[in-house]
């Protein structure tokens, strides 16, 4: 069961919420590749704000996850894509309920 997750809200630039969503959906890939990221979704909070939720086993994965290549290209893209810096909460999973 996942013990530690992220949450990173994203506030897109006006005009570029089609760029973001694409980036996100694109960032799956990516997710895909990360073993020790076993859940990862991108999110639509609103017209203009987006999100990113995953979950770790631990906190050496979340650690990797936030040194890895997700993160590298959002922090890349950010000053183009969004309006501000991303807001990244650390979080710890109290319980799960995955398939």
């Amino acid at each position: 069961m996942p013990k530690v997750a992220l949450f990173v809200r994203l506030e897109a630039k006006a005009g570029k919420e089609n760029e973001v969503a694409k980036f996100l959906q694109a960032g799956l890939a990516m997710a895909n590749q990360e073993t020790t990221t076993p859940v990862w979704f991108a999110l639509r909070l609103g017209p203009t704000t987006f999100g990113i939720f995953d979950a770790f086993a631990d906190e050496s994965g979340r650690q990797a996850h936030l040194n890895g290549p997700i993160a590298k290209a959002l922090m890349a893209n950010a000053p183009e894509l969004l309006s501000k810096a991303p807001e990244i909460a650390q979080l710890e999973v109290l319980g799960a309920k995955l398939p």
